[in-house]
């Protein structure tokens, strides 16, 4: 498969959650789903990543440690980029750490799929729009599946 159709590929499979409750830690289309667990499903279940499952882990789990965890597997299999395109990942700092994310779907505006605890459902947005995650700018950072050095084993 190109670069091209693996992007249409896990953008097509991020908008298939949309509406898709937020539940922390869980993982099952139109039931519930957290941010970290819709990025694991939509990489995964299109297959460009083996299986994996980084639970468990606390709601709070970011507010009283500095240890990176959320951005742990990402970075395992994805590479930091400084402009994204359609299909990569964009994660905001909340807390001591990285702890919340989605799957960017346009890129001007900066468009994204989220599990947004505070919409209570998986949602396609503008940043721009969500004033809380954009006054994020300096803590926000990309990451591209693409990028990385060796896909076959991420």
């Amino acid at each position: 498969m190109s670069e091209e159709t693996e992007r249409a590929l896990i953008v097509s499979e991020a908008r298939r959650w949309i509406g898709t409750p937020y539940h922390q830690c869980a993982d099952v289309l139109g039931a519930g789903v957290d941010c970290g667990m819709l990025l694991v499903r939509v990489f995964v279940d299109t297959g460009l990543c083996v299986p994996f499952d980084p639970r468990p882990y606390a709601s709070d789990w970011h507010l009283h440690r500095s240890e990176e965890r959320y951005l742990g597997f990402v970075f395992d299999r994805c590479r930091e980029v400084d402009v994204p395109g359609p299909g990569d990942i964009v994660v905001f700092k909340y807390g001591r750490c990285y702890a919340h994310g989605g799957i960017i779907t346009k890129t001007d505006p900066l468009t994204f799929v989220h599990a947004y605890s505070l919409a209570r459902a998986v949602i396609e947005e503008r940043l721009g729009q969500n004033a809380q995650l954009d006054q994020a700018k300096r803590s926000r950072r990309f990451f591209s599946y693409w990028a990385s050095e060796d896909k076959e084993t991420s």
